[in-house]
This record gives structure tokens, sequence and C-alpha cells, in this order.
């Protein structure tokens, strides 16, 4: 150090000016690099809208509207922007260590320190530009700190064309526009906190199992979440109030679609309050048809997002809506404890009950099963041949021979047996348990014990079918 002459004094002190530079330069990347991810193109039109209208001389303005324009071509692309930054930060970063190592050497350090001074300090330098100060300035202020270094990273960008090549390559592919990309960012950057978080001891799962839930909500259909129109529960437009009440009382729902000729012929929804409100208060209202208490249905595309949905229900105060297809058609119903579930999981109230899993023998030759029982069994239990080749249940069997969706009650008969609907569990109040049995003489039917409530229910299906 003592030999040093002035010369390499001056060319140490300027190799450490360049040095700090460099380093700035670093930081000043980290920055941007946060900020270009947080800038949206709502709010450069806005900032060009203030400006159109301040009292900056003319000069001033046309100078802020020209560098907003700089930026928002940088927004345009701006995972070519970030590329940018990221490869020049690294490179700062990596030029900044080799310059502290060559200096180190000027001031006569050994080898090793050399090697130690440059790896030290650029450490220091990537240590900061990542997670202190420089990413929290472009995170709360990017748009501030995008204008003011937009020529700079414009100048970047320009020496990394690969960055630009490869990433508009990839935007091409996405056919993203407007704030799309911003939002596919959000997304991703919030994913990853939550997988960050779930990882972690203190994090209950459930709660973390329902975030991750929330974040998928914009990747699911409402077709994936609806009930099909094979399960749907429909009643007729003339069928008369009393007849919907019975239906809204064996089946669970209040709300119920009313059709004409078919399923696509909606004339609108039924509410069991409003049937109620009408017979209670009139009693000869009973024979009204149902038409007259028709509400306007709500209709929702299958390809709608659920969160979508989820905010255009609350919107609305809708707690159903029927989803259409393509060609207009009925394609099924979708509720808002549907969307709903998809957060918090299934929903049960002390209603609902619990599906059984396996036969049970209640007579000689009586069995109660699951509604998913394949065929197979039932042939098993009662040693006869179904020969069905369009079903495989039992539920599709007793289905196939009403003609429609069975409600709790449903009886049919078809191959020499009986199959009738006697429980229905979860919060879609489907069929979950059949009683099979034999169908003839010899054998009691469930019509002799039947009040005569429930065969009238039974007649006004037959009417119906």
């Amino acid at each position: 150090m003592e030999n040093l002459s002035g010369s390499d004094i001056a060319l140490i002190v300027a190799l450490v000016i360049v040095t700090l530079l460099l380093a700035w330069l670093s930081l000043v990347m980290a920055s941007v690099e946060a900020a270009v991810s947080r800038v949206t193109r709502a709010s450069l039109n806005n900032l060009i809208l203030e400006v159109q209208t301040s009292d900056e001389t003319q000069f001033t303005r046309m100078k802020h509207i020209d560098k907003i324009h700089h930026v928002q071509h940088l927004v345009d692309d701006r995972y070519a922007t970030g590329g940018a930054c990221v490869f020049f930060r690294v490179l700062f970063n990596i030029s900044s260590g080799a310059l502290v190592a060559v200096i180190a050497a000027f001031c006569g350090a050994p080898l090793w320190g050399e090697v130690l001074a440059g790896v030290v300090f650029a450490l220091i330098v990537a240590f900061i530009s990542t997670m202190v100060r420089p990413r929290m300035v472009g995170a709360t202020k990017p748009l501030q700190y995008l204008l003011r270094y937009s020529g700079l990273v414009r100048f970047a960008r320009a020496l990394a064309p690969f960055a630009r090549d490869r990433n508009r390559a990839h935007l091409h592919h996405d056919e993203l526009s407007d704030d799309e990309e911003l939002e596919k960012i959000q997304l991703e950057q919030g994913r990853a906190m939550i997988d960050r978080l779930a990882e972690s001891s203190d994090m209950d799962p459930e709660i973390s199992e329902m975030l991750r839930n929330v974040l998928t909500l914009s990747d699911t259909l409402t077709r994936e979440i609806m009930v099909p129109r094979t399960d749907m529960i429909c009643i007729e437009r003339m069928d008369s109030l009393q007849s919907a009440l019975k239906m809204f009382s064996r089946s669970g729902f209040s709300r119920v679609p009313i059709i004409g000729e078919s399923v696509d012929d909606l004339v609108g929804m039924a509410y069991m309050k409003d049937a109620v409100r009408a017979v209670t208060f009139n009693p000869q209202a009973a024979q009204r048809p149902v038409e007259s208490i028709a509400r306007d249905p709500m209709l929702v595309p299958e390809t709608k997002p659920v969160d979508d949905l989820f905010h255009q229900m609350q919107r609305s105060r809708q707690h159903i809506a029927v989803v259409v297809d393509e060609y207009g058609g009925i394609a099924g119903l979708v509720t808002i404890e549907d969307t709903i579930e998809q957060i918090v999981g299934e929903l049960e109230d002390e209603h609902d009950r619990t599906q059984h899993t396996e036969p049970e023998k209640v007579g000689e030759k009586s069995w109660k099963v699951p509604a998913r029982t394949p065929l197979s069994d039932i042939e098993e239990l009662f040693e006869i041949d179904l020969d069905e080749d369009d079903v495989d249940t039992v539920y599709g069997l007793l289905t196939k021979a009403l003609g429609r969706v069975p409600l709790v009650g449903s009886s049919a008969v078809t191959r020499g047996i009986r199959l009738t609907a006697v429980d229905s569990a979860g919060r879609r109040k489907k069929v979950s348990t059949i009683l099979v049995e034999p169908a003839g003489d010899e054998f009691e039917t469930p019509e002799d014990n039947d009040s005569d409530d429930t065969k009238q229910e039974r007649k006004d299906d037959d009417n119906r079918e």
C-alpha cells in the first residue's frame, strides 16, 4: 500500500467509484423488477388524463406524457422488461464483486484475500437488492419508480434482446390482454406465498387449504360444480301449488325450476316460500298452476369462472342460477352453496343423513341398498339376470324405469323387482338408499302400508309422467 504511486491511487479511487455505481445500478434494477409487476395500464391511462388537465406548460405536459408512453411500452411486455432487469442486476452484482477483488489486489492483498473480498461484497449487494430496501420501494411506489428510471430500463432492455424475444413468444401463446397478465402474475405470487405459509408449523392446515381453494376459484368453471340436467328436480308449469308443496317436502329443496314441454323449455323458478304464502292466506289457491308464482331465472354460461359467478350471485341476491351451454340449452343448476363449498368443503345441516355403504336385509326377500350399488350385486342377491346395457347402478335402473329423476317415495317395477327410493343424503338431497324387493302378488308391496298422503304423492308422480 505504501509503494502505490499517484496514478495507482487515482486508479483505485476510480475503481471504487465504478464499483459503487455498479452496486447502485444493481439496487435500481431490483427496485424496477419489483415495480414493473405492479404497474397497470389503467393507472398509466389515468396518469395521462391527469397530466393533460394539469396547470403545467404545454412543453412540460408533453414531456411527462412522452415519459408515460415509454413506461407503457415497458409494461406492454412486462416479462421482457423484468427479464432484462434480472439479467443486468446479476451482471452488475458480479461486476462489482470482481472490481472489489481488483481493488484488493492493488492494495497488496493475497490471492485468497482478493477472492474473499470480491465474494463478500457481491453477497452483500445481492442480499440488499433481493431482500431489503429496493424491492420494498418498488412495491410501494411502483409507478413513480418506473417513471424515474424509465430511460435506464429502456436502455437495459434494448441490450437484452434475448429476453424480449423469448417472453414475447410466451405472451403470444397466452394471448393475454389488458391487465390479465398482471392478474396472472399476482395470482402466481399469491400461490407461492400460501405454499410458504402452509409449510410453516404455525398455519392451520384447514385454513391453508381454504386459501388455496380461494385462489383456484378463477380457474374453476361453473360446469365443474353444477348439478347436471340429468339430476335436476323440475316441476311442470301446469302442476298445482299443492303438488309443488309436496315436491318441495319430498325433495328437500326450496327452489325448483318450472319447465314446459322439456327441460330446455324453462318457464321460471318456483320458490317454496311463495307457494306457502299463496296457499296459507288463500286455501283455494292450492289448485292454481305453479306457473302463477314463477320468478325470472338467473341464467349463467357454463364457462363462467366460479369467482365471477359468486360475485354476480352476491350482487343480484340470487341463491340459484340456471346454467346454459353454448347452444342455449339447459346444462344444469348451480347454487351459491356450490360456490362456497369450493372454498370450505362439503356443507351439511342437521337434516342431512349419512349415506349407507353396505346392503342391509330388511325382510325375507327385501334389501335396502345404496343408490350406487352395481346391478351385478342385485343380480347376486335375487339370483336374476337384469341384462341392462345402458345403466350400471340400481339408481340408474330406477331413473330409467321412472323416466325422470327419482325422489324419496318414488317407486317403479322393472325386470320383476320393485325399486323404491326410501332415503336421501347430502345437501343436494340425492336419493341415497333404495328398497329392492320382488314384485309379485305373493309379496306385500309398499303401497299396502302407505298412508293416504303417500299414495296421493305417487299418483301425482304418475300423472306427471
